[in-house]
Parts: C-alpha cells; structure tokens; sequence
C-alpha cells in the first residue's frame, strides 16, 4: 500500500518541475508592468549623469558671467578715472598756459603806460606802436576798463582823488563854498567800498592810468578821479 502512494507523489513532483516547460522572460512581461517597474527603481544612472553634467555646465556658466562682470565693472572704473585723468590734466594745462599768458601781459602794461603818454603829448608815432600792441594784446583777451562818466566801482577803479560836488544853484557868484579843493588820495573811496559795488553818487570824472581786464578778469584798476554828487 505504500509503495503505490510514493509512485503518485513521485508523478506529482515531475509535472511541477517538468524541465520541457520553458521558464518566463522578459517578453512575456506586459509593457506597463515594466514602466511601473522602472519608475519605481527610478532615473538610469546615464540620466543621473547627465543631469549632474548639466548643473556642472551651469554652474561654470554663473562663475564666467560672474568673472566677466567684474572684469567689466573694473574696465569701466579705471576708463572712468582715465577720462577724469586727462580733463583734469587739460585743465591744469589751460590755467598753466592763462596764467604765463596773464604774467606776459601783466609786464608789457607799463609799455602800453609809455605808449599812452606819450601819445598824449603828440608823438604819433608812438601812439602807432602803442596802438599795434594794444591790438595784439587784445587777440590774447586784453581789455581796456572804461572810466570816464562811469559809476564809480571799487573791483575796476582806483580813486586816488575826490572832485568835490558842485556848488549849488541859488550860491552867489565867486562865493568860495567850503570843501571845494580836490580831496587828498587818502580821503578818497577806499577799494572794496559799499561792499564792492558800484556807487551810483560817486562819478568818475578823470582818467589818470588805465585799467585793463584779462579774460573778464581785471588785470589791474583804473586810477581815476571821483567826483561825489
């Protein structure tokens, strides 16, 4: 009785393991059982690495734009120092070359004096040389100051006299009126006066030695004689 229980155990085993049954492979796998498998797994390590190339690439990309950024905010800086640089040179360069033009002009004035005097006296040709000089000074920006008849002001005249009002109407004829003499160079309008400004009751009535301005500036003051209204 037991033997034939064995015999049929036995036949069982075999057609469980029968090795003509081929075994399964991928193929028979459906195709979304393997997408579902590979998503669970995750990325493919070729995609993981190019991943990681990428965010490589990006960040040396930020590095050079940073480094390039620099470089220019330093290109820009030192362009503008430069330019500043050179207005500035240029600009000392001017006031150099002003104020060794002002020096010449500043010497020759006593000439332009020499000239004028002498002119004054009836030397013509003279006042041709002084004339010839006075129109080359005057391409260089020389300038006369006007005087005669004009308010006096203290930045462009010299008051070295004061000619006194004169007497009033209703005075009689020959009647002396006190404080008619000239007055003396130290009683006169002191330079600076009234704060600088011109004074519309003081009046220059003489000319005793120009005065000359140099590109708007005054060179030197007219000596004049004022007259107080």
């Amino acid at each position: 009785m037991t033997a034939p229980a064995s015999e049929g155990s036995a036949e069982a085993t075999d057609s469980t393991l029968d090795p003509a049954e081929p075994a399964p492979t991928d193929d028979d796998v459906p195709a979304g059982a393997a997408a579902a498998a590979a998503e669970a797994v995750g990325e493919s390590p070729a995609d993981l690495e190019e991943q990681s190339e990428r965010a490589a690439d990006r960040a040396q990309i930020a590095a050079l734009t940073a480094e390039r950024d620099e470089y220019l905010d330093q290109l820009q800086r030192q362009r503008a120092e430069f330019q500043n640089f050179r207005r500035r040179i240029e600009s000392d360069r001017r006031q150099q070359i002003a104020a060794g033009v002002s020096r010449l002009v500043e010497s020759l004035l006593p000439v332009l004096d020499g000239c004028d005097a002498a002119s004054a006296q009836g030397h013509s040709e003279v006042a041709a040389v002084g004339q010839a000089l006075m129109v080359a000074l005057s391409k260089a920006g020389l300038e006369r100051i006007d005087a005669v008849g004009e308010p006096f002001d203290p930045t462009q005249h010299e008051a070295v006299t004061v000619e006194p009002a004169p007497p009033p109407a209703d005075s009689a004829d020959g009647e002396s009126v006190e404080g008619s003499a000239d007055v003396p160079a130290d009683d006169a309008p002191a330079d600076g006066a009234a704060g600088g400004a011109a004074d519309p009751h003081q009046v220059v009535t003489a000319e005793l030695r120009s005065g000359f301005r140099f590109e708007g500036r005054v060179l030197r003051a007219a000596m004049v004689q004022v007259r107080t209204a």
